[in-house]
């Protein structure tokens, strides 16, 4: 190193930035005194060197010739100690730097890591003079080249997306055919038996749990547990280091260039809507030690405190300018350099708080939207925080899809059993109109599951009807206790076969219903091989095969599965009436007085108005199609009792229907597909069935 040369201007970016001669390191803080880079040597305890940083405006900044990718550095910024003023500056505190493309090591959790001292009668409002350099990661200056050899975004619409919800090392762990010094990786996930898996089953995009650098929390640690979800975050430009392989971050760039040759994108969960550093009393790591009054949302009327609406400690402040540009920095580099092709944001509420309520016009949103590169990918919410007024399903703006738990709990209800759930049905199957209506958006702002991460998987959600998370060291309280679930007569693991019979006709029900529905349906990993986590529905420290997908075991006890599924994706990809980009209405057509649905009676009769909240009605008819592009109409009868029932086959346009989909048959494909039930006729409907036919037109 040659040492800092003056800096001149501004850096045109934050962060550290290799120009080919040296690296220019940029800072922002706006209430900071001073700000110090620190550089490393590897396995050093402590820094080399300490440069002092130039101010320009709130940016901090400095040009370095001689240092190059490798090298490792940190921040000691100096300023007020004021916590009843929200400032929490400590230079004894070595900070990562927010817009750090990698970080190396882990923290070494000691209460040097805290800004105060944690066993002072005073708390918060003490001061600690420990170093905290030899327990932090370090920062790692990168070199970002990559030759993408002419890599384009497959840019799926909407409507013909099936998105597959997945964890890195979960996904690729186990599996046998991939080399054992790729499992767990990203390379993994451009293996050729990940993309083989995928392309059989359908999915067009794959949706990864957070790969954001993130920490394992102390708590965690203490009990020899991990984040192994990854909603702890530490750094927003940085890829979760544990997952690298033999060829580090290109390994990652790869593995999204592989998929989308094989026309599969790649969306983000990313969490920017708390940290790592949790509450007031928490650790001092970044955001904290840089400017905690900009970064973090303080109480109201007390910036000593943070406004948790998160349920994690703390909300990052998106009402001030300077944490929405982190954040759009933030997902412009990941579509840039890594070319992902969307996002699911985790708690999105948090990010619409303007400053305290959900402002559906806030900056965030409003600067997103109207951003070159970010206003072509796929935005997903998960539409709550826990917070006052955070549930906003339907709430966020056009162009945003949503995680829909009113598509979730109906269609659980309705299989396990419950009366009275066919509305609610019916309200999710036809994408979820009174939601998502009045924001402008179609029913592809519906994001249809039936099991994600958080929660059961589910084969345990027709084995379980209570959690069973002692494993993750709470006395079972943490996780869902609502998950209407059934266990279909035994609780957990039986060798009954009956019950195992019923769970895997269950299984295919609530994969059918999510695959027909309108909207965009979401698999969760492993759930075409039955992945189970032992009941757990909240496995979110378990980085062990509870949570990892055991590719051998899953083939074995339901092995006809992922055929099942893989022929769902074929019927949703060979049918428009199932990917609608608008609502259904059921309004007769002028010309033909077919309705774009009709929801029938076992009789063949609509049903009425008055006939909706009929608490004992457990089954139902569907004909959708009289509008659909590709002339192809269907007929769907869905039976959730325990007992047959008889259904009158409709005419509506079509000659007779020929079965399609058949759930009480391992692969779903009937065993004789060129019977026809002609209308006018009836059809029996298997209990716990779903029925589906395609219509034969009429001639002459």
């Amino acid at each position: 190193m040659t040492g800092p040369v003056p800096a001149g201007a501004v850096p045109a970016a934050l962060g550290a930035n290799w120009t080919g001669t040296g690296v220019e390191f940029a800072l922002f803080s706006a209430h900071a005194e001073a700000v110090e880079l620190c550089l490393f040597d590897e396995d050093a305890p402590a820094e080399r060197a300490r440069v002092p940083l130039e101010r320009t405006g709130d940016t901090w900044h400095a040009r370095l010739e001689g240092v190059g990718p490798g090298q490792l550095y940190g921040y000691r910024v100096h300023g007020p100690y004021e916590p009843l003023a929200g400032h929490r500056f400590n230079p004894n505190k070595l900070l990562l730097d927010p817009h750090a493309r990698l970080l190396s090591g882990a923290i070494r959790w000691d209460d040097a890591t805290y800004g105060f001292l944690p066993d002072a009668e005073e708390a918060d409002l003490s001061f600690s003079e420990s170093d905290s350099a030899p327990f932090m990661p370090r920062c790692v200056v990168v070199d970002p080249a990559f030759d993408w050899r002419g890599d384009a975004p497959p840019r799926r619409p909407w409507s013909e997306t099936l998105i597959y919800e997945a964890h890195v090392r979960g996904l690729t762990r186990l599996h046998p055919g991939i080399p054992p010094e790729l499992r767990g990786t990203y390379e993994a996930l451009g293996h050729p038996a990940i993309v083989a898996h995928l392309q059989r089953l359908g999915v067009t995009a794959i949706e990864l749990l957070p790969i954001h650098a993130f920490a394992d929390d102390r708590f965690l640690v203490q009990r020899g547990l991990t984040n192994y979800w990854g909603y702890s975050s530490l750094g927003f430009f940085a890829p979760e280091a544990r997952y690298l392989g033999p060829a580090g971050l290109p390994g990652l760039k790869e593995a999204v260039r592989v998929l989308h040759r094989a026309g599969i994108e790649v969306i983000l969960d990313v969490v920017y809507n708390h940290t790592a550093e949790l509450e007031e009393t928490g650790p001092t790591l970044s955001f904290r030690g840089i400017d905690n009054a900009v970064y973090y949302k303080p109480a109201p009327g007390d910036p000593r405190r943070t406004f948790n609406c998160t349920g994690c400690g703390n909300s990052l402040d998106l009402s001030r300018p300077a944490v929405v540009r982190h954040v759009l920095d933030s997902l412009r580099l990941w579509v840039e350099e890594y070319h992902v092709d969307g996002f699911r944001f985790d708690l999105a509420s948090t990010l619409a708080r303007n400053p305290y309520d959900f402002d559906p016009e806030c900056p965030f949103f409003a600067q997103l939207a109207a951003d070159p590169v970010l206003g072509r990918v796929k935005l997903i919410a998960e539409p709550w925080d826990i917070g006052e007024g955070g549930y906003r399903l339907g709430g966020f703006p056009p162009g945003w899809g949503e995680w829909n738990d009113l598509f979730r709990d109906p269609v659980r209800r309705f299989w396990r059993g419950e009366e009275g759930q066919v509305p609610g049905l019916v309200r999710a199957i036809a994408g979820s109109r009174e939601i998502f209506e009045p924001s402008g958006r179609g029913p592809c702002a519906s994001v249809n599951y039936v099991a994600s991460h958080d929660g059961y998987t589910l084969a345990d959600l027709v084995a379980y009807e209570r959690r069973h998370n002692w494993a993750n060291g709470e006395e079972n309280r943490d996780g869902h206790g609502h998950n209407h679930s059934w266990n279909c007569g035994v609780e957990g693991p039986t060798d009954d076969p009956a019950v195992r019979a019923l769970r895997a006709r269950q299984k295919r029900n609530l994969l059918a219903t999510a695959m027909l529905a309108q909207g965009v349906p979401m698999l969760l990993m492993g759930d075409e091989l039955s992945r189970s986590q032992g009941g757990n529905n909240n496995a979110y420290c378990q980085d062990n095969p509870t949570a990892w997908l055991d590719w051998e075991r899953g083939a074995e006890e339901d092995p006809a599965l992922p055929d099942f599924v893989a022929y769902l994706a074929d019927i949703r990809r060979s049918h428009a009436a199932l990917r609608r980009t608008g609502f259904l209405y059921g309004i007769p057509d002028p010309g033909t007085g077919l309705k774009d649905v009709h929801w029938l009676k076992p009789d063949g009769g609509e049903i009425a108005a008055g006939e909706w909240q009929d608490e004992h009605r457990r089954a139902l008819g569907m004909v959708l199609g009289s509008d659909a592009p590709d002339g192809r109409m269907l007929f769907a009868l869905l039976n959730s009792g325990d007992a047959a029932i008889r259904f009158a086959v409709p005419g509506l346009g079509a000659a007779g229907w020929a079965p399609l989909l058949d759930t009480g048959i391992p692969t779903g494909r009937p065993d004789a597909p060129e019977r026809t039930c002609q209308a006018g006729g009836t059809f029996i409907v298997e209990p716990r069935s779903v029925i589906l036919f395609r219509g034969i037109k009429q001639t002459g």
